[in-house]
């Protein structure tokens, strides 16, 4: 076997290959009686149906193909190994020519990973702003949980507060068309914490059982549906029932019905002890994103564009299904955002991605971080632990989902070189004003 390699451009080579006459010979005998095997031909027993006749019924084109696929990943682990390529993909098969008692000449695309001109990034500084528990941090809590405990009272003989709770028919309409999800019946709305347009909840307020009557509000300038942006829209509302909000005693007997507490102190401190630790996960969230940021921004690297476009397309079938699984028409999204405008959003968060994976791979590579398999059954038994699972389950679950395995590796590694930057730089918090 001859192997010759060019580059062609940055990342591209093009792989020139010769492969031995009686090699390819042996091949195609082989393929050709593997693919006869499975043929039921008349007048000949399984597994013994001659060459001429498997050529005819199979095609001469498809045992050549199968006798490529055998030797081919061999012959191209070798070169990429001499060569100390860092494949982005397979290669890609342009062309070739094989007639049998004569050797195999067969041309391959090869794209591999740009070079990486790494920046300092050890021993430097950055400075990002703490994350602030603000001062009534834990009474925002216990509102919280009041809230979630809290039972609805019935209110008869008077008109609705800013504080109520009202069930409501609503109808909407712009210019006199029907608004495409804005009517409902019977629907519940907390007048103090609406999600409804600006304005809709306040007008509300005042009204009795069995009012019926007419609103006006407008859409946002920046509301997701753009057709109804800045638009001014008419609902006519009736008032089914009004209910108030009565929100439980915060005593230790309060304490002690929601969780293991035998006061309300208990409960405080166990909140206060919360609130510190999403603290400190948010300045470590704050300080893998700054430094990461730094040295991406730092780094010279001339991506393809073979790599953001492929990047790209794979978030946009993200991006797609994730709009299907809430019951949105992808076709609809498109024809309001526009297509040119979605992709480029995405080319552009594909193209930091890609940078940021190239910048990690070359630091792993310079520091020869290495996935381990104690690493990955660490993880493993992490993930077994949060989903109340055994870590059997969780392995059979990527031994049927491969790309699962593949996800978590990635994870997994990614996450030690992050380990590896903060251990390696400083980081200094900022207080904010």
């Amino acid at each position: 076997m001859n192997a010759n390699i060019e580059k062609v451009e940055n990342n591209l080579f093009k792989l020139s290959i010769e492969i031995e006459a009686d090699v390819a010979s042996q091949e195609y005998n082989k393929a050709c009686k593997k693919l006869g095997e499975a043929l039921s031909v008349p007048g000949f027993r399984k597994g013994k149906t001659p060459r001429p006749i498997i050529e005819k019924h199979v095609g001469t084109d498809r045992i050549k193909q199968k006798a490529l696929d055998a030797i081919l990943p061999g012959i191209f682990a070798d070169v990429i190994s001499e060569h100390q390529l860092d494949l982005i993909t397979e290669p890609v098969i342009e062309s070739f020519e094989f007639e049998l008692g004569k050797p195999v000449s067969l041309t391959a695309k090869i794209e591999v990973k740009p070079e990486v001109d790494l920046p300092d990034y050890k021993g430097q500084t950055v400075e990002i702003p703490a994350y602030k528990i603000a001062d009534d941090a834990v009474d925002q809590e216990l509102e919280s949980i009041k809230n979630r405990f809290a039972k609805m009272e019935q209110v008869i003989g008077r008109a609705t507060e800013a504080d109520d709770i009202v069930f409501i028919d609503f109808s909407g309409t712009v210019d006199g068309e029907a608004i495409k999800g804005g009517s409902g019946k019977n629907q519940q709305l907390e007048l103090a914490n609406s999600h409804f347009i600006p304005g809709f909840a306040e007008q509300l307020v005042g009204k009795n059982i069995g009012d019926e009557f007419t609103i006006k509000v407008t859409f946002p300038e920046d509301y997701a549906e753009k057709t109804m942006a800045g638009k001014e829209a008419e609902f006519a509302i009736k008032i089914n029932e009004i209910k108030k909000k009565i929100l439980p005693e915060l005593d230790d007997e309060f304490a002690r019905k929601i969780g293991p507490f035998q006061t309300v102190e208990d409960l405080k401190n166990d909140l206060l002890k919360y609130i510190e630790q999403a603290r400190d996960t948010e300045n470590r969230v704050r300080a893998e994103k700054a430094i990461v940021d730094k040295v991406v921004d730092e780094t010279k690297l001339e991506i393809p564009d073979t790599m953001v476009n492929r990047e790209a397309k794979y978030l946009m079938e993200e991006v797609e299904q994730r709009f299907k699984d809430q019951g949105m028409s992808w076709e609809q999204v498109i024809e309001q955002q526009g297509h040119e405008n979605i992709w480029k959003s995405l080319r552009e968060e594909a193209q930091k991605r890609v940078k940021t994976s190239l910048v990690l791979g070359a630091i792993a590579k310079a520091e020869n971080i290495t996935l381990s398999d104690q690493d990955f059954g660490a993880k493993v038994r992490e993930l077994a632990t949060a989903y109340n699972t055994d870590e059997k389950k969780v392995y059979e679950q990527m031994t049927q989902n491969p790309s699962l395995a593949q996800g978590l590796s990635q994870q997994i590694m990614s996450q030690k070189i992050i380990n590896y930057l903060l251990e390696n730089n400083e980081v200094k918090y900022i207080e904010e004003a």
